[in-house]
């Protein structure tokens, strides 16, 4: 085995994605990306993800510190899965390594999914999903 040359990791990614495709359906991934700013136009908060295969993937939802408590991430969490919605997902699902976070999912009504203990070491990554009522 040998490190891959320039030109072979696109390779392996589009064969793999071909015989996914094949055996899944296809992908039909789209972006999402939100941005929430206070009153000066400054941001506080933010979302980024990708809907595919009809469901939602929040990659990473960052509130500013100072803005935690506020309901900047209830509302940019709200407005995701409303899109989400609107393009036909049955769901959404996340993965978090902090407990503040898996209880602010928990309240959003996503439900532990699955966890990885000691990644990162002394700490779990925590998997959450949660099906939108049709």
């Amino acid at each position: 085995m040998e490190a891959a040359v320039e030109g072979e990791i696109e390779r392996v990614g589009l064969a793999l994605g071909a015989e996914v495709a094949a055996a899944f359906g296809p992908r039909d991934e789209a972006a999402l990306s939100l941005m929430a700013r206070d009153g000066a136009g400054a941001p506080v908060g933010g979302l980024l993800g990708a809907s595919h295969w009809r469901w939602l993937y929040v990659r990473q939802l960052w509130v500013a510190p100072e803005a935690r408590g506020t309901g900047v991430g209830r509302a940019l969490m709200e407005r995701a899965e409303a899109i989400a919605r609107a393009r036909g997902c049955a769901g959404a699902y996340l993965d978090t390594f902090s407990p503040d976070a898996a209880r602010f999912y928990a309240a959003m009504g996503y439900a532990e999914a699955g966890r990885i203990e000691g990644f990162p070491p002394g700490h779990a990554r925590r998997y959450f999903a949660k099906r939108f009522e049709s």
